[in-house]
């Protein structure tokens, strides 16, 4: 079989309710085992035994994902092969057909996009942001239990106005030690580039959070903390204390898993993605370290 490889970006999208969580982990069902299964099946050459897919940010369990995006290295012998002798079949639309009918018409992951990468792309270190949605229903919302799997319940009323407030005071460079469940030797210190709300026709609030990168609970511990705000439970002018504590605070609860939705990744042009893979591999300022 040939040395050359090529990189292959995914784009993947998953109802995360019956999963652990993005990473593989022995005896349970996860999205990247079950993904990597599939690779296994479509690809019988492939190491039994390793990680096969690099992604963008590992999701929790019941966490879902509409823009995930992975990259996974292939033998070019291997991924040619896709097509099954048929030359003129496009690659990456064999590839979407096949890796489709071995999860099932009905898999609760989906693999909606499969392309060539360009040279220097890597799905977690050349992200340049990632972008959340979190969904919030309270007493004024009628009961939709077709969003049961997707919504997060609070009984009291919410105040659309203080959440925005409360938003707004995080946006921009911070150490968020107070909003992460720490991690040994990793930096809690992030960009929040957008973080607000609004209500759809149902009068679900819906919260849209984006950052360069996000620590372990951030984006829960986030929208619990504006839903502190939002039902008067937690003072506006706390806020800004939050962004001083050295470990995550107990002001306000971590929201369900099930509100979370990855939305989107972003990343530079193909000339810069080298650049910034190198960017985000340095560590970012070390306003302070957790475990150091």
């Amino acid at each position: 079989m040939s040395d050359m490889t090529v990189r292959v970006r995914l784009d993947i999208s998953y109802d995360g309710t019956a999963f652990s969580g993005w990473a593989t982990q022995p005896g349970l069902r996860t999205v990247q085992g079950t993904l990597e299964d599939g690779l296994r099946i479509l690809y019988r050459d492939l190491p039994e035994e390793g990680p096969l897919l690099t992604v963008a940010g590992r999701t929790d369990a019941g966490v879902h994902a509409l823009g995930q995006v992975a990259h996974l290295d292939l033998p070019l012998e291997l991924w040619e092969g896709t097509r099954r002798g048929n030359r003129d079949d496009d690659v990456e639309a064999a590839f979407l057909r096949r890796i489709a009918g071995v999860l099932g018409a009905e898999s609760d992951v989906v693999v909606s996009r499969a392309t060539l990468a360009p040279e220097g792309f890597d799905a977690r270190f050349s992200a340049l942001w990632r972008s959340y949605e979190y969904r919030i229903a309270d007493s004024s919302c009628p009961p939709n239990p077709l969003e049961r799997h997707r919504t997060t319940l609070v009984r009291r009323p919410l105040d659309l106005d203080l959440m925005n407030e409360a938003a707004h005071l995080l946006i921009g460079l911070h150490d968020f030690a107070g909003f992460c469940k720490p991690r040994a030797h990793s930096t809690t210190v992030r960009t929040l580039q957008e973080f607000h709300w609004q209500r759809d026709d149902q009068g679900v609030f819906i919260g849209h959070v984006r950052a360069d990168a996000f620590c372990h609970s951030m984006v829960r511990s986030l929208v619990g903390m504006c839903a502190a705000v939002g039902q008067g439970r937690l003072p506006l002018d706390r806020v800004p204390a939050l962004l001083e504590l050295d470990a995550r605070s107990n002001d306000f609860t971590v929201l369900a898993a099930k509100g979370l939705t990855l939305t989107a990744v972003g990343y530079p042009q193909a000339a810069e993605l080298a650049t910034r893979q190198q960017q985000t591999r340095a560590r970012r300022p070390s306003l302070r370290l957790v475990g150091e």
